[in-house]
């Protein structure tokens, strides 16, 4: 850290140094000169900590630079893809920690906004993280993610059932949908076991027992 020149012809020179390295003393009750007490709360506000992902530093750094950025100013300097610069964007001016200032006020980031650094953001904590924001999926997104946790489970399910049979051998039905509910942690209704446990039949996992068609038999 640099000296600082602060009010009242105080040098102030500054170390911030972590836990392991602060020297072991007991501490003492004193009251500190008005001075000081100066400089200490200017430094308080001088020293902030950040913890930001990589897209949010890139658009925060923009801003040693700039006064006022567009969007699509934004998008020009850092080629971060729409979603992401949204999803940034909406993370540093709409979210409870706001470091930019945005026209119009919104929750949501648009192509036409404009951004501004916020000068009078002020915490009570030092190091401060910024979150990103989820945003909204589109329809087509939403049934993409549907689709791909179904086929999830289908896998997920199908496991469980090898895992069983394989190491029962043989097994009744409702002991196999019992155990199989037991081992698996999200919802499943006994339908789509059933589903699965066919399925598993007509690619030769397992088979019926020629003796008893509610009893599998695994297939090595």
């Amino acid at each position: 850290m640099h000296n600082r020149e602060v009010p009242g012809n105080i040098s102030m020179f500054v170390s911030v140094l972590t836990m392991g390295f602060w020297p072991t003393y007991q501490p003492v009750s004193a009251i500190l000169p008005p001075e000081i007490c100066q400089s200490q709360e200017i430094f308080t506000k001088f020293y902030l900590k950040f913890q930001v992902s990589l897209y949010q530093a890139f658009v925060l750094l923009l801003f040693n630079q700039h006064i006022d950025l567009s969007y699509k100013d934004i998008q020009e300097h850092t080629k971060i893809q729409e979603a992401e610069l949204q999803r940034t964007l909406q993370s540093l001016a709409c979210g409870k920690i706001r470091l930019l200032n945005k026209k119009p006020l919104s929750k949501d980031i648009n192509t036409t906004d404009r951004f501004t650094l916020n000068t009078s953001f002020d915490h009570k904590l030092i190091r401060i993280k910024i979150n990103q924001v989820q945003l909204k999926e589109t329809p087509e997104e939403n049934t993409s993610t549907t689709e791909c946790v179904v086929q999830d489970r289908h896998y997920q399910i199908d496991a469980a059932v090898v895992r069983i049979m394989k190491t029962r051998k043989t097994l009744a039905h409702a002991q196999l949908i019992s155990e199989v509910f037991a081992q698996l942690k999200f919802p499943i209704s006994t339908s789509l076991v059933k589903t699965r446990i066919e399925s598993l039949l007509e690619r030769e996992y397992m088979k019926r027992s020629a003796d008893n068609a509610n009893v599998y038999e695994y297939v090595a």
